[in-house]
């Protein structure tokens, strides 16, 4: 048998052969940022398992972190139903985060956790510090019902996970949160939202549900807001912060400032005021009735603070055919009259003008004044040439009642002569000064009724300035904003009841104040009578001239430097009419020649100065009786 050897020729086609694999093998090699991304695919990998796992594991031991079902074995699965009840299902189909959605005037993020509003912005607006205005926002609010199930569970929505889903039809935005019990048993949060409007449609409903949800137990709404500082004085934001409601068909009423327990019936909305934006819940068939707490959250006004007031309601749902089925309405936006007037609502009762008379100047004649003045003025010349007409308007009030004054001051000796001729017999006294006073035409009511005229013209300002949204942050000198005070110079510590800063606008109305009241009392001083036993008036009218501009100091200090402003040039225009009259209009010999002429006219009395007459001739008849048996 012959052997085979290799010659030479196989031995150099095994080389070229493995020089070949070798070369192919060389080139295949992966260059170094293939080794890397290699192994960077590799510790992705091992990170997506692990954060799999620790998903699942949230899965199972809590009911409110959830993630998508895909990866839950049937273990996992039974545990969530077990905590969850007939509501697994929506953990399994839902995913933890939240959905934005934004308009013209909100940017909104919806909690899938709850199915709430988790943050609200008003994108139009920032605060005194120049950043953005969010009425929602890192949980200080909270929307929850909460309901117990035929399996004896009570569950709160703001704990289970919705699934969500946004849709736009033309210009209308709907996003829905379902929490699900089945692709067609859930119960539904559903927003509807327009571009350029602060409300939106609100729906809560179920579907499906009569035979999950326990009709026997009460179902309750609860809403709570901690409401966001937004202006630069602690003190004054928080005095226009309350709720507002209507009630009863119609009623309107709010807690006030103060701390607040309160239960109302047959409510229409509830709004959370926090001075110029408002957080209003309404709803298409009122709430049969609803509680209501506000809790103050400013310990110290001196400290800056992150909250003003805790606001919460409890409201009671009704079933209908075992079903949830509640229309509402979400107001997120400024308490502006013009915006909430415009939605015929009602809303318009959130902005503080005032009851009755008060309220009804400003609705009608200063807020369409104050509108058209300032569409084409900056908003400080407006309100002085507000200032300016209305003084005009109630001038000749001050007239008569200055020339009252000027008759009481002309009658004072012939007043004094009455009651010293009959100082020991006070009712004859009376009964002469009355009859001097009637037939001269000149009495002290006649110098309150103008006074009494303008109370409400005044009374009203008082109200309209602080609730003027458009003075907001608007300038004017050395004031930043209109709407708050104003500061030139800042205190390194806090003075009770004033402040850690001097503003000017209340220096400058105070000085106006003290010269006004120094003009008029002076002469009220001069006319003002002292009997025995009563109180020294001269005294009391000084006190009063002193007292009342360092109360204006004070009290305004931390007040809209819009409203000082109008008191500081009222002020000073009521000096210049009473100089005006004083020196150019009254001629007090012309009034005492008149006055000479009137007594010796036969005055006829009316029907209250003659039972006036009776009653103290009366009076003076029994107490001579008295005497004579004395």
């Amino acid at each position: 048998m012959e052997e085979k050897k290799l010659d030479i020729n196989s031995i150099i086609g095994f080389i070229l052969i493995f020089g070949i694999l070798a070369y192919m093998l060389w080139q295949n090699q992966p260059t170094p940022e293939e080794l890397e991304a290699q192994e960077k695919a590799k510790q992705e990998q091992v990170e997506a398992e692990q954060k799999a796992k620790e998903q699942q594991q949230n899965v199972a031991n809590t009911k409110t972190d959830f993630v998508v079902g895909s990866g839950l074995d049937s273990l996992q699965q039974v545990q969530l139903k077990n905590k969850l009840g007939a509501f697994a299902y929506s953990a399994m189909q839902s995913s933890e985060g939240e959905t934005l959605v934004e308009t013209d005037l909100l940017a909104l993020k919806f909690s899938h956790k709850g199915g709430a509003l988790s943050e609200v912005k008003l994108k139009k607006f920032v605060d005194f510090n120049a950043d953005p205005i969010y009425l929602v926002k890192d949980n200080n609010a909270a929307f929850n019902i909460n309901f117990g199930t035929t399996d004896s569970r009570v569950l709160n929505t703001q704990d289970l996970p919705f699934v969500p889903s946004v849709t736009k039809n033309g210009d209308l935005t709907v996003v829905s949160m379902k929490l699900k019990v089945s692709e067609t048993k859930f119960l539904e949060y559903r927003y509807e939202l327009k571009d350029n409007d602060y409300m939106m449609g609100f729906t809560v409903r179920s579907q499906g549900l009569s035979n999950v949800i326990n009709g026997s137990q009460q179902i309750n709404l609860d809403w709570k807001l901690k409401g966001y500082r937004h202006a630069k004085s602690i003190s004054y934001e928080n005095r226009y912060t309350d709720i507002h409601y209507e009630y009863e068909d119609g009623k309107d009423d709010y807690t006030g400032a103060r701390d607040a327990d309160e239960s109302i019936e047959d409510v229409s909305w509830i709004g959370y005021k926090q001075h110029f934006f408002t957080s209003v819940l309404l709803t298409d068939t009122p709430f049969k009735s609803a509680q209501l707490t506000a809790q103050n959250l400013v310990e110290d006004e001196a400290v800056d603070t992150v909250y003003t007031k805790l606001f919460a309601s409890k409201i009671p749902l009704e079933l209908q055919g075992g079903e949830i089925n509640q229309s509402m309405d979400w107001y997120y936006g400024p308490s502006d009259f013009k915006v909430l007037n415009a939605y015929d609502r009602n809303l318009d009762e959130i902005v503080p003008f005032g009851w009755g008379i008060f309220g009804w100047i400003n609705r009608y004649v200063f807020m369409p004044l104050f509108a058209f003045l300032g569409s084409f003025m900056p908003y400080g010349i407006a309100i002085v040439v507000m200032t300016i007409l209305v003084k005009i308007c109630l001038s000749f009030v001050q007239y008569k009642q200055f020339l009252s004054q000027a008759k009481m001051k002309i009658l004072k000796p012939e007043l004094d002569e009455i009651r010293e001729k009959y100082k020991n017999n006070k009712m004859k006294a009376q009964q002469e000064t009355l009859a001097l006073q009637t037939k001269a035409g000149a009495s002290p009511m006649a110098g309150c009724l103008p006074a009494l005229i303008q109370l409400p013209v005044f009374y009203a300002l008082f109200q309209f300035f602080p609730s003027a949204f458009d003075l907001r942050q608007k300038s004017f000198l050395w004031a930043d904003d209109l709407s708050s005070y104003d500061v030139i110079a800042n205190l390194p510590f806090n003075i009770p009841f004033y402040g850690n800063h001097v503003s000017l606008f209340p220096i400058l109305a105070s000085i106006a104040i003290f010269f006004y009241m120094r003009l008029t009392t002076g002469q009220n001083v001069q006319t003002a009578p002292q009997q025995e036993g009563m109180p020294d008036m001269a005294k009391m009218m000084k006190y009063m001239m002193y007292f009342s501009p360092i109360m204006m100091l004070f009290f305004f200090n931390n007040y809209a430097s819009g409203l000082s402003l109008y008191y500081f040039i009222s002020n000073l225009i009521s000096i210049g009419i009473i100089l005006v009259i004083k020196n150019f209009i009254l001629d007090e010999d012309k009034i005492h020649a008149q006055i000479q002429e009137k007594k010796k006219q036969p005055k006829k009395q009316n029907r209250f100065q003659k039972k006036m007459a009776e009653m103290m001739e009366q009076a003076e008849q029994q107490r001579q009786m008295q005497n004579k048996r004395k």
